[in-house]
C-alpha cells in the first residue's frame, strides 16, 4: 500500500499518547458516536456529556491492554490511532475505535492502521475481524469494505430517558 504522507509511522501506543488520542477521539467522533445521537434525540442535557464518557471508554481499553493499541505518527505528533481487541477464545479481533487527524484524511493514515490492527490480530491468532459503523459515517462504510470487510448486519439502538416518565 503506497502512503501519500511522506514520513508517517506506526508504532505501539505508549502511555505519554493519551492526551493527544483524546484530542483526536473527540474531533473523530464528533457526528459518528452513539452516545452524541442519544444526548441530542433525548435531550439529554447530561453530566458527563458524551465527549466525556466516550472517552472514558477510550481510555479504559488502552489502559486495560496497551500492547494491543497503535498510533500513526507524522515527525513527533500523533496524527491517528486504532484501538484492538483480540479475544483468543473466541478468534474474534475487535476494532472499536480508530480517528485520524480531520486536517490529514483521506490520504492513507486510516488504512495504514487497520492495515497494522488487521497484522496484529492473525499474529494473535484471530480468524476474523471485526469493525462497527454508525450508518452517519460515510468514510467507514467505504473504508471498510475496502480491506474486505463484508456487511453482516445492521443493528438498531434504542434508549428511553430514565429521569422523568416519557409515557406520561
Amino acid at each position: 500500500m503506497k502512503l501519500s504522507v511522506d514520513g508517517l509511522n506506526v508504532r505501539g501506543y505508549e502511555h505519554g499518547d493519551a492526551q493527544r488520542i483524546r484530542e483526536l477521539t473527540l474531533e473523530g467522533f464528533d457526528g459518528v458516536s452513539i452516545d452524541q445521537n442519544a444526548d441530542r434525540l433525548l435531550g439529554i442535557d447530561s453530566s458527563p456529556d458524551w465527549q466525556t464518557r466516550k472517552w472514558l471508554a477510550v481510555q479504559r481499553e488502552l489502559e486495560d491492554a496497551p500492547a494491543d493499541h497503535f498510533v500513526a505518527v507524522l515527525g513527533s505528533d500523533v496524527v491517528g490511532y486504532i484501538t484492538t481487541r483480540p479475544v483468543r477464545e473466541t478468534g474474534v479481533g475487535h476494532i472499536p475505535n480508530m480517528a485520524v487527524d480531520a486536517r490529514l484524511r483521506r490520504r492513507g493514515i486510516g488504512s495504514t492502521l487497520i492495515a497494522r490492527a488487521l497484522e496484529h490480530f492473525r499474529a494473535n491468532g484471530m480468524r476474523v475481524a471485526k469493525i462497527e459503523t454508525l450508518v452517519q459515517n460515510k468514510q467507514g462504510q467505504t473504508l471498510y469494505p475496502s480491506f474486505g470487510f463484508t456487511e453482516i448486519a445492521r443493528q438498531i439502538h434504542y434508549m428511553q430517558r430514565l429521569d422523568h416518565d416519557e409515557r406520561s
